[in-house]
């Protein structure tokens, strides 16, 4: 991509001392250069390709926390069934016949969609991996859409469609040396949940991601038949057996955890352990709500995340920043709880836009009925807004996303191809 430095001028920028409005930023070498308010000078006018922005917020891009690519061609079919019975019905078959350039084609359409959504970083639970060759189909999208992906391989060696413990290591393994090394998508450890997965593999599948750098993530108290079933089996709450076992730190991210109560929040803050909380498909799938209020009181690290599509059924960070203020809200009868600064801090991972920091900016068109009058800049992006008014995406400076128009590929022939897909798909899943 062209690598003359980028001028974004005339909108309101989201920096350490607030909302600076009008301000203008600039992009130069995959960092961002210089950041001031008002006019820019000339100096920068002359050399630099320029985004006139007035009217718009401009801040880091988003990060979603939790998401699964396969499932963009599963979208629209969590209506009315419990996580349990929706897995075995429908979700599980369709991953089972999807062929690896289907699954490239959900995780091109998966990345587009974030990416219009205003998201530059994206953890993907990889969950089809029969062979070799799945996993490096999302790869090769993420290179296409060029998101920083943090790719969790999923894996269950107990129950349903188990894999044996030697090939998921192996499979573990030969991801991490893949991928290392590589600026943009970094691999990580993906145990799909607890009842699922053995004690001891957890414990070392999670030592390798330390030792490679990365993390574990799973699902964790995503609903009460999982609490139900880690008290049976372990005689433990969740996040109580995962401190036990050893498999609670810094480079644990607990996905969900709707189900904890106050002694497992504090495990999860004494520990360092990060939070994702999906807030829209705990809703969608009636699974409950995390509690925010209570997890971010006593200083959690908390992310969030749209989770798949299959139980969303969208990606839209904006979507899910917004019901996570209501929900804790309505939950807690206080609507204090989440004010749309510390809301919209937790959809960008608590950045604000500063000199020397990675340019992965974005700006979002606040110019239209849902938004005017700006009183408040915070609550016109989490209150006012939609995916759909993200204008502009830069990552490492590069322009992925212009004026609301893909620049990666052709995104008329991929909503083609994706709906053509799914006819042949569905047949070979039952589901015709």
């Amino acid at each position: 991509m062209d690598s003359k430095p980028v001028l974004i001028r005339d909108g309101a920028l989201l920096t350490s001392t607030g909302w600076v409005n009008p301000g203008y930023v600039v992009l130069k070498d995959g960092l961002i250069s210089e950041i001031g308010h008002g006019v820019p000078p000339q100096s920068w006018q002359d050399v630099c390709e320029i985004f006139s922005v007035s009217g718009h917020a401009v801040l880091p891009g988003f990060v979603n926390g939790h998401t699964h690519f396969s499932q963009t061609f599963m979208r629209g079919l969590a209506g009315g069934r419990p996580l349990l019975p929706w897995l075995k019905q429908l979700i599980w078959p369709l991953q089972g016949v999807m062929s690896a350039e289907e699954l490239k084609l959900a995780s091109l359409l998966g990345l587009v969609e974030n990416l219009r959504s205003g998201v530059t970083e994206v953890v993907d639970h990889h969950k089809v991996t029969r062979t070799e060759a799945h996993t490096d189909a999302v790869i090769a999208a993420a290179r296409v859409v060029g998101l920083r992906l943090k790719l969790a391989r999923s894996w269950n060696d107990l129950g349903t469609n188990a894999e044996a413990r030697d090939s998921i290591l192996q499979d573990l393994r030969l991801l991490f040396t893949k991928l290392k090394g590589d600026e943009r998508i970094q691999a990580a450890n993906g145990p799909l949940a607890l009842w699922r997965c053995s004690e001891d593999l957890l414990r070392e599948t999670h030592l390798i991601a330390r030792e490679n750098g990365s993390f574990t993530h799973f699902h964790v108290a995503e609903t009460q038949d999982e609490l139900k079933m880690s008290l049976d089996l372990t005689g433990l709450r969740p996040v109580q057996w995962l401190a036990r076992i050893g498999v609670l730190d810094e480079d644990t991210q607990v996905v969900h955890a709707v189900w904890v109560d106050d002694a497992e929040i504090d495990l999860l803050v004494s520990h360092s352990a990060l939070v994702v909380s999906c807030p829209v498909s705990n809703a969608v799938m009636g699974s409950g709500a995390a509690p925010l209020k209570q997890m971010l009181a006593k200083g959690a690290r908390v992310r969030l995340g749209t989770d798949g599509p299959a139980s969303n059924d969208t990606q839209d960070m904006l979507e899910t920043v917004k019901a996570a203020i209501n929900i804790a809200r309505t939950v807690n009868l206080d609507p204090t709880v989440l004010p749309p600064a510390q809301a919209l801090r937790l959809a960008i991972d608590g950045r604000v836009l500063a000199v020397g920091d990675r340019a992965d900016v974005i700006t979002i068109n606040l110019n239209h009925p849902r938004a005017v009058p700006v009183q408040d800049q915070d609550s016109a992006v989490v209150m006012c807004s939609h995916g759909s008014d993200v204008r502009d995406v830069f990552i490492a400076g590069d322009c992925l996303l212009r004026g609301g128009l893909v620049q990666v590929l052709d995104e008329s022939s991929l909503l083609q191809e994706c709906a053509k897909a799914i006819v042949s798909l569905r047949g070979r899943a039952g589901l015709a």
